[in-house]
């Protein structure tokens, strides 16, 4: 797909060209004997990327590869810093470290060769001299005079003319002087000034000496106040948690009496009503007497009822045979009559 380009001219007459950077072909190694040459677009450099702005050597070299590539490509070397960053903290967890020093001492490093080695902060040196032939010296460079052109003239100038030095120092004399007694002055007033700050801050001083142990005073008079205070209020606290605790134990000693004044016979007659307090006798009869009974009685009944059972089956196999006798004879006498 072919990328758009810009181009444009200014009303100056000024021709402007750019357009947007894009991939670079990958071709062979061997140039195609194509019939027909295809014609390449051309691009502003400064928004191509190959080209490289700055320092070339901290730069890495852009590879030819596309925009998903180039996403594959860094989430991959990305995976692979996470893994050897994750691989070496790994190592330095296993691996055995010196523990730290006691309070008060420090570690040294200490050589655990089999040869030592002496280790010293100064570098040998070695001095080598070598002797070599002087050297002529050179020839003074002469100077260079210009040649003389015009015509030369003459003139006489008498003493007092051109500079009266009485005349011409007064003025340079008058500010050295003055420059001289104003530094002097100045001088004369710094320091006045300076003892009169010496004096002032010595006054401060012991006013703040003063105000120091004042404030000292009033502080430490405070603390002991404080803890007299404090201690007063412990001991009115231990007082009165005394006096808690001893009115909560006559409180449970009164109700403890009150409680286990009516908690004894309802104790008894819960156990009565229970079965725990019984008569000896009156149990074994229940317990003993009759179930023994219960059973024999029980017994006896079955017995009774077995032997009803058996009589009546008896009687009614009787008369089931008495009957087919009189069946028997009745066809019989039938059969022998005419």
């Amino acid at each position: 797909m072919a990328l758009p380009s810009y181009s444009h001219r200014d009303p100056n007459g000024m021709y402007t060209f750019s357009s947007r950077p894009r991939p670079v072909e990958t071709r062979s190694k061997y140039r195609e004997p194509a019939p027909e040459q295809t014609q390449r677009q051309y691009g502003n450099i400064m928004y191509d990327r190959r080209v490289v702005r700055g320092n070339s050597f901290a730069q890495q070299p852009i590879p030819r590869q596309t925009e998903q590539s180039d996403a594959a490509a860094i989430q991959r070397q990305q995976a692979l810093k996470r893994r050897a960053i994750a691989r070496r903290q790994a190592r330095e967890q296993l691996r055995t470290k010196t523990p730290d020093a006691l309070q008060g001492r420090q570690h040294v490093d200490v050589q655990t060769e089999l040869y030592l080695e002496e280790l010293s902060n100064i570098i040998e040196t070695t001095d080598i001299e070598c002797q070599t032939d002087d050297f002529m010296d050179r020839p003074a460079t002469p100077l260079f005079i210009p040649a003389k052109s015009g015509v030369d003239a003459e003139t006489q100038i008498e003493e007092g003319e051109l500079f009266d030095f009485d005349l011409e120092v007064q003025p340079v004399l008058e500010v050295l002087v003055g420059k001289t007694i104003e530094q002097s002055l100045l001088e004369v007033m710094e320091e006045e000034e300076l003892a009169c700050l010496r004096t002032q801050q010595r006054v401060f001083q012991e006013l703040r000496n003063n105000e120091l142990a004042e404030v000292q005073r009033l502080q430490e008079q405070e603390r002991r106040r404080r803890e007299e205070k404090e201690r007063r209020v412990a001991q009115q606290k231990e007082v009165l948690k005394k006096e808690r605790e001893t009115a909560e134990k006559i409180a449970a000693r009164v109700f403890s009496q009150q409680y286990l004044a009516g908690l004894l016979p309802s104790v008894f007659t819960s156990l009565r009503n229970h079965g725990y307090f019984y008569d000896h006798v009156e149990k074994d009869i229940e317990v003993n007497f009759l179930p023994w009974l219960m059973d024999e009685v029980n017994n006896q009944l079955q017995k009774r009822n077995t032997a009803r059972e058996l009589l009546d089956t008896i009687i009614h196999e009787v008369t089931q045979k008495r009957l087919e006798e009189f069946r028997r004879l009745e066809t019989h006498q039938q059969s022998s009559d005419p």
